[in-house]
């Protein structure tokens, strides 16, 4: 039984902490692509689209419509943060 809850602890632990791990990317991302999206829908939030690192190069990832999990909410775009060695990506994220 020790060990069953050994290894549960120490699993949570490891996922918590790769949650957290951030990849850095020498590359410098390139320039938003501007998109034009149909007029206004009401109850949703137009989300910028952005630039994602594959692995090997940038991919486009097109913007959308998404409704806010609940009144008020307000979306924080996702970007490209400079740190030492490259760049991280922040995720977009919504702010309640």
């Amino acid at each position: 039984m020790k060990k069953f809850l050994l290894m549960t602890v120490a699993a949570a632990v490891l996922s918590t902490s790769a949650a957290f791990a951030q990849i850095i990317v020498r590359v410098a991302p390139p320039p938003p692509i501007v998109e034009h999206h149909e007029h206004e829908r009401r109850g949703y939030v137009w989300i910028d689209g952005y630039h994602r690192w594959d692995g090997h190069r940038y991919t486009w990832v097109h913007g959308r419509w998404d409704r806010p999990p609940r009144p008020g909410a307000v979306w924080i775009p996702g970007h490209w943060d400079a740190r030492p060695g490259g760049y991280a990506w922040i995720p977009g994220r919504w702010r309640y």
